[in-house]
């Protein structure tokens, strides 16, 4: 924990303190942030407050009395309701504004761990309780120059591996003819393992009618077969298999045999304008030192798909925050699922990722992007058109 830059960051944002607060391990941030071990036992409410002047205070159970001793600050305990809240009370008073993981109308749904009753009891003590939406960003998504490089590495073993298994592809279907989906997927799976690679979820295969399915999910039992004249869609995240990592996440489209259809260029040709028209529009901000936010990207993308007479077929946001988690605590590109008000920061990185999703085939074209004091960049291989699998 950085106390000192919390503090400062919560002066610069005018916030009188930052109160964590968790039961039984329901806010993971709290625990990435404050540096605790996420693994520690937390059957009774604990609440640490960072004040923006001063030393931090902290609120226990005795039963649990030891759970913010690796932290600095005055501790207190408490074993029955009443002594919890007349601490709490007492703890809080000095503090008319405080930031908690809370989101108003549950917007930022990532955020939003500060349960209803507990935000109730706060404000009956008569204190503001304001969302922490920016200051999770900027202890929690800001990439270090670790985690940089090991996001570009996977980023070079993952292009590597979506370009070998388009050629699995075709290696394949040109042997007995055939392939499916799953077998695809235990592909992917394999080379994670050769790359010193892991993920939280296995990547997505997705052929013809499958792919126009946003959130389809591959499995044995559901595994359609990939032939000649198919469309595939695969949908790639892992990360470097070490602490710190952070992931890289991207989505390509194939076809195998000779050429593609009309429809399937004309689609592709239109989310990749998108694509390109959002990553250009964080560019311009970024070198013009312009403050630029999730919804504005989004817009880019979304504007540019309307127009082409799409719009109820993007059914999606264009991008989300990528850290440890491939849905990281940052600002998500994002004018559908919610209004994303939060400015994209120095050091933070983002997917984006247009998609047009049709009843035959869905076309998704997906890029990290990573932004610094100077410069925005795509981090990886870019698709310019859609991969062409020959059969073997």
């Amino acid at each position: 924990m950085d106390l000192e830059a919390i503090q400062q960051a919560l002066r610069e944002q005018g916030l009188d303190g930052w109160l964590f607060y968790d039961f039984d391990h329901r806010d993971p941030i709290a625990y990435r942030i404050l540096g605790l071990a996420p693994g520690s036992l937390a059957k009774r409410r604990w609440y640490y407050l960072i004040p923006a002047q001063g030393s931090p205070k902290k609120l226990v159970h005795r039963i649990e009395n030891g759970q913010l001793d690796s932290l600095p600050g005055e501790k207190r305990e408490y074993a029955a309701w009443e002594a919890l809240t007349r601490n709490l009370q007492e703890m809080l008073a000095p503090f008319p504004a405080i930031a908690m993981q809370y989101s108003p109308n549950n917007q930022i749904p990532y955020i939003s761990r500060a349960d209803a009753g507990t935000v109730e009891l706060i404000r009956g003590f008569g204190n503001r309780v304001l969302s922490s939406a920016d200051l999770v960003q900027q202890f929690e998504a800001r990439w270090t120059e670790a985690a940089l490089e090991s996001h570009l590495e996977a980023g070079r073993r993952i292009d590597g591996i979506i370009a070998r298994t388009f050629r699995e592809i075709g290696r394949r279907a040109g042997g007995d003819g055939r392939t499916d989906e799953y077998a695809i997927q235990q592909f992917l799976l394999e080379q994670f393992e050769k790359e010193n690679l892991v993920s939280d979820d296995p990547p997505l295969v997705a052929v013809n009618q499958n792919s126009g399915n946003a959130h389809y999910a591959t499995d044995r039992e559901r595994s359609a077969p990939i032939r000649t004249g198919d469309f595939v869609l695969l949908d790639v995240w892992a990360k470097l298999r070490q602490p710190g990592a952070v992931y890289y996440d991207v989505t390509w489209v194939g076809f195998l045999g000779e050429r593609p259809r009309e429809e399937l260029r004309r689609v592709f040709g239109i989310v990749a304008a998108a694509r390109d028209r959002a990553v250009a529009r964080v560019q311009e901000a970024v070198r013009a030192g312009r403050t630029i936010r999730g919804w504005e990207i989004d817009r880019a993308a979304r504007d540019l798909i309307a127009k082409s007479g799409y719009a109820d077929s993007f059914v999606h946001r264009t991008g989300h925050s990528i850290g440890e988690s491939v849905h990281g605590n940052g600002a998500n590109i994002d004018d559908l699922e919610t209004h994303e008000e939060r400015a994209i920061l120095p050091r933070t990185g983002f997917s984006v990722e247009p998609g047009i999703y049709l009843p035959e085939f869905g076309v998704r074209s997906e890029v990290n992007v990573y932004v610094d004091e100077r410069e925005a960049r795509v981090t990886g291989a870019v698709q310019r058109e859609i991969v062409r699998i020959p059969a073997a």
